[in-house]
């Protein structure tokens, strides 16, 4: 055990010279979307909606490492339904990076697994700052996650979705499938991608060369409920 302590001692000691940080100059404002003509507006229930990243140990010495899961239910959604249904459906996601919630010890205890075993509010505490510090998102200059749907092809309850992601400063777009539960005044839309750090010019956090290291791949998983204009004022959002 005092090897062990030792090794996670020196690799937090040499976390702050691990990677010197990104500079990349901001984007222009992201505006949000509107409604158009023949549209029909739909609101979000937050309390029902939540999104999760799961972010994953590696290198040689990943076992002294840990998984860590990040949460969100208050982040803000605009979705517009078209005249031709969900395959002209417009949905919009930005989500305030110092919003997540770093390993809840009762979402941890839920997936089990790799993820059963809690933390201790300092270790919480230091992963939270990393991530969001200036050696990981900078999430004070660049503060948000988005999310927007360019193009929808299929039918509910299986449509695969074209949306471009913006994070720390970079836009990308990468297509994933949508899962989706209609019900009369409700809609429910769920999904599940994968982004690679890199892509948006991040440094995955590693130490002495690689033994200790995340990985680069973070699976996103989401779902968002939304109402529909006569019961808008059931949701919370």
């Amino acid at each position: 055990m005092l090897k062990r302590r030792s090794f996670i001692a020196l690799a937090l000691a040499l976390a702050g010279c691990a990677t010197p940080p990104v500079s990349t100059v901001p984007l222009a404002s992201w505006e949000a979307l509107q409604v158009q003509a023949g549209e029909q507006p739909l609101g979000i229930d937050k309390q029902a909606s939540k999104l999760r990243a799961y972010i994953f140990r590696a290198g040689a010495a990943a076992r002294l490492g840990h998984n860590h899961v990040l949460s969100a239910t208050d982040f803000d959604a605009r979705a517009f339904l078209g005249e031709t249904g969900l395959s002209s459906a417009r949905l919009q996601m930005d989500l305030q990076l110092d919003k997540l919630l770093v390993d809840d010890p009762t979402l941890r205890a839920e997936l089990g697994g790799a993820f059963a075993k809690p933390l201790d509010a300092d270790a919480i505490q230091g992963t939270r700052a990393n991530m969001l510090g200036e050696r990981g998102l900078q999430a004070t200059v660049y503060p948000l996650l988005r999310l927007r749907s360019v193009k929808l092809v299929g039918e509910a309850p299986r449509l695969a979705a074209l949306v471009e992601i913006e994070l720390h400063g970079q836009r990308r777009q990468q297509w994933l499938v949508l899962r989706v539960n209609e019900q009369e005044r409700r809609l429910t839309v769920s999904g599940s991608l994968v982004l690679r750090q890199t892509d948006f010019g991040l440094q995955p956090f590693s130490l002495l060369g690689g033994l200790l290291a995340v990985s680069d791949e973070i699976v996103v998983e989401f779902e968002i409920a939304l109402v529909k204009p006569n019961a808008a004022a059931a949701a919370t959002g």
